[in-house]
């Protein structure tokens, strides 16, 4: 099983630069990278400048051993696929140093609903779309889930 964790991190500076194609391309690497490390992304949301996960973390590693790789290596690989240089980049200046990490219990649905509308409570600045319940309105556009 493992234990279930929300995680939030953000770039340096809290820069604005999770959309575009780096948010379409960082999704399916934030996933391979937790696979790497025997662990699960329940679900995951970018806003422009942070991202949500919840994720199954096996006893086997330390949470922050999990982040810590995730950071570290997503950002070389984004360094590699949207800085133009192909080698010798360590990626080191994307992520913010730290990340808020809250274990997950019987509110796991409450956790999945609150990411699944980030792009909503940001733009709000606070959680009344949660109360409401609003529904996701379309599944297919690039909406930052991952």
């Amino acid at each position: 099983m493992g234990l279930q964790v929300h995680i939030v991190f953000i770039p340096k500076g809290r820069k604005k630069g999770l959309d575009g194609k780096i948010r379409k391309y960082r999704g399916p690497v934030l996933h391979d990278l937790a696979r790497q490390r025997g662990s699960e992304i329940v679900a995951g949301h970018m806003v422009v400048d942070h991202v949500h996960m919840l994720m199954k973390i096996p006893p086997k590693y330390a949470v922050a051993e999990v982040i810590g790789y995730i950071k570290g290596k997503s950002a070389i690989a984004i360094a590699r696929q949207f800085g133009g240089r192909k080698r010798n980049f360590s990626g080191e200046q994307f992520w913010a140093r730290g990340y808020a990490v809250s274990t997950v219990g019987f509110e796991e649905e409450l956790i999945k609903k609150y990411i699944r509308h980030q792009e909503i409570l940001d733009a709000k600045g606070y959680d009344d779309e949660l109360d409401k319940g609003e529904k996701d309105k379309d599944e297919n556009k690039d909406d930052g889930k991952f």
